[in-house]
């Protein structure tokens, strides 16, 4: 629940951990409560990408740099239609932002879609507490919706954990549309959306590809009637372990052995189609500084991130599968965790960060050119 206020910095709020921890500050944003689970996000620039990212759906992000919203928020960055994230958490918010693209503050874009958030909080110490107790779920409480901690922490145990939660058909399109291909078309891909960005089609557009972007429940017929040169499985929100229909759908892509690529929600797709388990991580990997290496060229990249599971995939050698043999391709150098998945019998692999980048470096732009290399070749 939310109400809008003006004035909201002025707002007494506080946000309660679900193992006991409470934080207060001011209302950010809209005024009211909110409920998800607390992550933080380490990228010191993007918070509009951020924002509007489906993967974020039912998550509160805590901001680790102290200062927010300097650039304000303009109608070209969003990354979809609305804002996803349940609640936002920042340090110390711009008292005016200051750029030349800047349409308006971000609080006010905050309280315009109802988002509650809370500033003035150390997020230093809140994050360091993530970081050892891992993330959970949280509440965001301001206004009239503030009341004693214990009542606070009470309605915080009764949300709904991420362990089990189904949302990529929450935030998926409707309806199927096509992104046209920028100059010459030279392919036809058809995307199944579990929580796309909108940059992703556009990468592939600026690559000669039309792009169809398909609901999550698409099955493997609708897919198909679009005469696909390659299929692509998107980022999106929530446990991999809940998406038996997205997994069934691409075991059947890879039986037609049609080329294939993966992002993030699709990497971990793409591991479960081919047999192996997921997990959850103790605290994920968000933000635009996360060292990756390619374990087929050697290169070291810093990549953009947003994900709270991972493939459970060993890292030491091939394995064989149903669709073939399949390796690890890239491992994250900060702990290890698999963040990349190939096929050595056939066209297809995945990453588990984003390549497409928005907000984040270019590192990994040549993953789209490495699909066009499969369709080229499949095509050949």
């Amino acid at each position: 629940m939310t109400t809008s206020t003006r004035g909201a910095a002025r707002v007494p709020a506080v946000l309660v951990l679900e193992d006991g921890r409470a934080f207060r500050g001011r209302a950010y944003g809209a005024v009211g409560e909110t409920f998800g689970e607390a992550v933080f996000s380490t990228g010191m620039t993007g918070y509009q990408e951020t924002l509007t990212d489906p993967s974020y759906h039912r998550q509160v992000v805590v901001m680790t740099a102290p200062h927010v919203g300097n650039t304000g928020v303009n109608d070209e960055d969003p990354e979809s239609g609305q804002i996803w994230v349940a609640g936002y958490v920042v340090r110390d918010p711009a008292r005016l932002p200051s750029n030349w693209r800047s349409q308006r503050s971000l609080d006010e874009e905050l309280e315009r879609q109802g988002v509650v958030g809370i500033s003035g909080i150390d997020t230093r110490a809140l994050t360091r507490h993530l970081r050892e107790r891992g993330a959970m779920r949280v509440g965001i409480f301001s206004g009239d919706a503030v009341a004693d901690e214990a009542t606070l922490l009470a309605r915080v145990k009764e949300a709904p954990e991420m362990v089990g939660a189904d949302l990529s058909a929450e935030v998926a399109t409707k309806e199927t549309y096509v992104v046209p291909a920028i100059g010459t078309k030279k392919f036809t891909v058809a995307a199944i959306d579990l929580g796309i960005k909108g940059m992703t089609p556009h990468r592939m557009a600026e690559r000669g590809i039309e792009v169809h972007v398909l609901p999550a429940t698409a099955t493997l017929d609708e897919v198909y009637a679009v005469e696909p040169d390659g299929v692509f499985f998107s980022n999106g929100p929530g446990d991999p372990a809940t998406a038996d229909h997205p997994v069934s759908v691409m075991q059947g892509v890879l039986e037609r052995k049609t080329p294939l690529f993966g992002i993030c929600f699709g990497n971990q797709i793409l591991g479960r189609a081919l047999g192996f388990g997921t997990y959850k991580l103790k605290y994920g990997h968000r933000g635009i500084n996360q060292p990756v290496q390619d374990r087929t060229t050697g290169k070291v990249e810093v990549t953009a991130h947003n994900h709270g599971f991972a493939v459970d995939a060993p890292l030491d050698k091939v394995s064989d599968t149903k669709f073939g043999r399949a390796e690890v391709s890239h491992v994250c150098l900060n702990d290890q965790v698999v963040e990349g998945l190939h096929l050595l019998d056939q066209p297809a692999f995945s990453v588990q960060y984003h390549p497409e980048a928005a907000a984040g470096p270019h590192d990994a732009a040549y993953l789209f050119d490495r699909f066009v290399s499969l369709m080229e070749g499949q095509r050949a």
